[in-house]
């Protein structure tokens, strides 16, 4: 099977959004460590966000978060890329392992509240009430 391009595997739906995040994992001498963060935008196929935590490319972590409606998940993580950032943190971007199926529900619920209108839904009329102004 012919390896897919850098640009072909970043091909997913992308929304910047400041999402609060616990990102936990472990050292490589086996420690475990847990850093809330923000991500800086989410994909159905992963997230990107700063850690003051040193990580590796590979590394496994673990991500808790909820969704709009505040249903908490947690999925697994590997770290693809790793940028060096402000103040001595890294920019980490992670492709979602699973489950994915978690994420992806988690990626929509968060797009459709973006996109949802600003103003209140009006309330279904009987037909024989006055509508609302």
């Amino acid at each position: 099977m012919a390896r897919q391009s850098n640009e072909e595997r970043r091909f997913a739906l992308r929304m910047a959004l400041r999402l609060p995040i616990v990102v936990s994992g472990r050292t490589e001498d086996g420690a475990a460590w847990s850093e809330p963060t923000e991500t800086d935008d989410i994909s159905t196929m992963g997230a990107l966000f700063h850690l003051n935590q040193k990580v590796n490319v590979g590394d496994q972590l673990y991500i808790r978060t909820h969704r709009a409606d505040g249903t908490p998940i947690e999925v697994t993580a590997r770290v693809a890329r790793i940028a060096p950032a402000i103040y001595g943190t890294a920019r980490v971007g992670v492709q979602i392992l699973e489950p994915t199926e978690h994420w992806i529900r988690l990626f929509v619920s968060w797009v459709a509240d973006e996109h949802a209108p600003a103003e209140k839904k009006r309330e279904p009329q009987n037909a024989d009430q006055e509508p609302n102004p």
